[in-house]
């Protein structure tokens, strides 16, 4: 997230009256922790996403950061070797990826997109996050965990098959630790033509806090109660996030008119004793310590947080797109 600047299944089966939950249990049956239910029947059978793979991701970046000054950030070489490797496990799975140039600050920058083929290509569903870090540290947390979840996202999508109605793409930005430069330049770029066909942008931004809050959303009421959906679904209170508005890379597509939500688990907010009580955690401390800093390693981040919001946006980018 920017500092504050100015300016098991693939597919879509509803069995009507029969309620599906993630693991393939039926209705009157105990569901296991953590399974989700949509009403009286399953939306989309979303696949549960390894918290481990995901966790497999944030060491490669650790790995690439540590090789490379210490930092993943906007024009350094850490970034370049960051967005080679998401797009290599994308070439490898079948996407068709784009790589999209673009300057700032003198330095070259880069966003990452893979769309999936197939689907209607007039209603397109996005899944995002920005994979810079800043200067100071690795950005294990802030963003590696939204860039490997929706990275492990569509590697799921490539394993199982999925072939969805609607036609898939995700996406991976830089330079938006200097003020959502990529997304931005990205939308900038789209014809109003080819921003009408966006459905939805999902965007994951720190979602794997060491002293996390579960935080959804608010700008389109049909994606914020996709995500709320799922997250009762697995017994777990969320609150509307506010910490991050605008401050992450869903503000410009919102601007543009693309309905947008997304996931959050907190920066330096302090956590309240309500929120303690509700979630769990330290009460009076931040929900990142390390926001910004150099302690930002794989050290930093909560398995389960990050493995409930893996989840979440698998569930969402499957429902949604069904």
């Amino acid at each position: 997230m920017k500092l504050s600047v100015s300016g098991r299944a693939s597919a879509a089966a509803v069995v009507a009256a029969v309620t599906l939950v993630a693991t393939g249990s039926i209705a009157g049956a105990a569901p296991a922790p953590e399974a989700v239910t949509h009403g009286s029947a399953a939306l989309a059978a979303a696949p549960d996403i390894p918290v481990a793979d995901v966790k497999a991701h944030l060491t490669q970046l650790q790995s690439i950061a540590t090789a490379n000054g210490g930092n993943r950030a906007h024009g350094r070489a850490g970034y370049k070797a960051s967005l080679d490797y998401v797009k290599a496990k994308l070439d490898a799975a079948g996407f068709t990826t784009t790589v999209q140039q673009f300057t700032s600050s003198g330095r070259t920058g880069y966003n990452l997109i893979a769309d999936w083929p197939g689907g209607d290509t007039g209603k397109v569903v996005m899944a995002g996050s920005h994979l810079d870090s800043v200067t100071s540290g690795a950005g294990i947390n802030d963003n590696g965990t939204g860039s490997a979840a929706v990275l492990e996202a569509a590697l799921t999508v490539a394993r199982t098959g999925y072939h969805p109605t609607k036609h898939l793409r995700f996406a991976w930005w830089g330079a938006e630790e200097l003020g959502l430069v990529g997304s931005r330049y990205y939308v900038n770029s789209l014809s109003a033509a080819n921003r009408a066909k966006i459905s939805g942008y999902l965007n994951f931004d720190m979602i794997g806090s060491p002293n996390p809050g579960y935080f959804v959303y608010d700008d389109d009421p049909a994606i914020e109660k996709t995500f709320k959906d799922y997250f009762t679904g697995i017994g777990v209170p969320t609150e509307i996030e506010t910490e991050g508005d605008g401050r992450s890379d869903h503000a410009p597509f919102k601007s543009a008119g693309v309905p947008v939500g997304g996931l959050f688990s907190g920066a330096s907010r302090a956590k309240t004793t309500a929120q303690a009580t509700k979630w769990g955690g330290t009460a009076g401390q931040a929900f990142d310590r390390c926001y910004h800093s150099s302690c930002d390693t794989t050290a930093n981040v909560n398995d389960t947080a990050l493995n409930r919001n893996a989840d979440a946006l698998a569930y969402a980018v499957w429902t949604l797109s069904a």
